[in-house]
């Protein structure tokens, strides 16, 4: 028998990188996956067989977790598809990556609207459907730039910053209807986006001949790796840790 046999789980932005790995993992351990994705259908369609191959259901979903209409629509969708659900996973991120003098009133709401906005009204939809199985687990995806300044990385670093201060207020709201909350912050993951963040891929590679020579760890975290935390937040045994922000980057932030 897997942890998560019986479980539903939604991993927003699951189509690939550390969405596509916590959703495999969650699935590999018996959940059922919903597959969210806003842009890319490919990928996320390539996701679910993926799934479906390890024998588990798999939905997909196409909302901008931005867009409250669109977080209502995919919370009914799992509504009535699986009639409740006991782990939800914001992943979904994005960005504009320029300098300070560079940025935009635009780019800030799109920024703080998709990383942490989301986060707390996704939650507001969660808590029926999760009430309805007795409660449930909730896990926000951060990043190391909450609290390290990388370069041109303001609107994401300040969003993720938000995003763990809602981390903390959900896990005591929701505490009473049994639902438990933290957030995992990873650390230089290789996955696609990082190849949008050439800046920061530079600052890496200029500190040390090789980021995985300088992490204590001996390499950097794969999105396995993220997900294996994230699964181990969503069973018992992490049933005392509350409002938390676990990093998983090897030790690099501790050296830097």
């Amino acid at each position: 028998m897997g942890r998560f046999d019986g479980k539903v789980a939604l991993i927003t932005g699951s189509g690939r990188g550390i969405g596509k790995a916590i959703a495999l993992r969650l699935a590999a351990e018996g959940a059922d996956i919903v597959v969210n994705y806003f842009r890319n259908r490919e990928p996320a369609e390539e996701t679910v067989a993926e799934l479906q191959a390890l024998g588990r259901r798999a939905e997909i979903v196409k909302a901008n977790v931005a867009e409250q209409s669109d977080l209502e629509q995919m919370f009914g969708f799992v509504g009535e598809q699986f009639g409740g659900l006991d782990i939800l996973v914001n992943n979904a991120a994005s960005g504009y990556n320029r300098p300070v003098m560079e940025q935009r009133v635009k780019g800030w709401d799109w920024t703080m609207n998709i990383n942490a906005r989301s986060a707390l009204f996704a939650a507001q939809q969660a808590v029926p459907l999760m009430e309805a199985r007795g409660g449930g687990t909730i896990i926000n995806i951060s990043s190391i730039g909450a609290h390290r300044v990388l370069p041109e990385y303001v609107m994401v670093g300040v969003s993720k910053a938000a995003l763990e201060a809602v981390t903390r207020y959900l896990a005591v709201e929701l505490a009473s209807k049994q639902i438990v909350v933290n957030a995992v912050s990873a650390g230089p993951v290789e996955t696609d986006a990082l190849k949008h963040f050439p800046q920061f891929r530079e600052v890496i590679e200029t500190r040390l001949e090789e980021s995985a020579t300088f992490t204590p760890a001996g390499r950097n975290p794969t999105p396995e790796d993220i997900a294996g935390v994230v699964a181990f937040l969503c069973t018992p045994d992490a049933y005392m840790i509350r409002g938390q922000v676990l990093v998983i980057d090897g030790g690099f932030t501790i050296r830097v």
